[in-house]
């Protein structure tokens, strides 16, 4: 891994546990040991080193949504997203609690606004077009509920409750649409 990337990871790691605001880079670059020097020539500003890992989480929520769907069955795509966004909450925890973080709060979502609503409509629109399939007339609030389920799901799996049973909130959630169709 190189040093910039080594950033990114520490950054990222940092912001997610103490917040953006509450987090000098001086943090960063102690705890990557490094001088802040190096941190301005990869990054203009602590603000573009947040961008910079938005838009570096942005592209793994892409990258999971890439794989060909031409054969699959609105189901099979259902499927696909639920398992990956559980097992993803499940091994990335800091991925979640980054992104959760950044959106909620307002300073960070003032810096990263425009990103924020270019994942959202990717994610909206991805979305969509499996529930196009399932239910055209209801699609957009549809992708809409399932979308804000999930995020609620994050939400108080991350930061509200210590024992969330999020292995039976999976199985439930795959019951509701997968067995019942959407």
């Amino acid at each position: 891994m190189d040093k910039r990337e080594r950033l990114i990871e520490i950054a990222t790691k940092l912001f997610s546990e103490r917040g953006f605001e509450n987090t000098p880079l001086s943090a960063v670059c102690e705890t990557a040991n490094v001088s802040k020097g190096l941190i301005s020539h990869h990054f203009k500003s602590k603000n573009s080193l947040l961008r910079e890992i938005f838009m570096k989480t942005t592209k793994l929520i892409v990258e999971i949504n890439k794989t060909d769907k031409v054969n699959q069955t609105p189901q099979e795509r259902l499927l696909e997203l639920l398992e990956s966004f559980f097992s993803q909450l499940e091994a990335d925890k800091l991925f979640f609690q980054f992104n959760l973080n950044m959106m909620v709060h307002p300073k960070t979502r003032e810096v990263l606004n425009d990103l924020i609503k270019e994942r959202s409509s990717f994610i909206l629109e991805a979305t969509k077009s499996i529930f196009d399939k399932l239910d055209a007339k209801n699609s957009l609030i549809k992708s809409h509920i399932f979308i804000a389920e999930l995020d609620g799901i994050a939400l108080n799996y991350l930061g509200i409750y210590d024992d969330f049973p999020l292995k039976q909130i999976k199985e439930h959630i795959m019951k509701k649409y997968i067995n019942n169709g959407n």
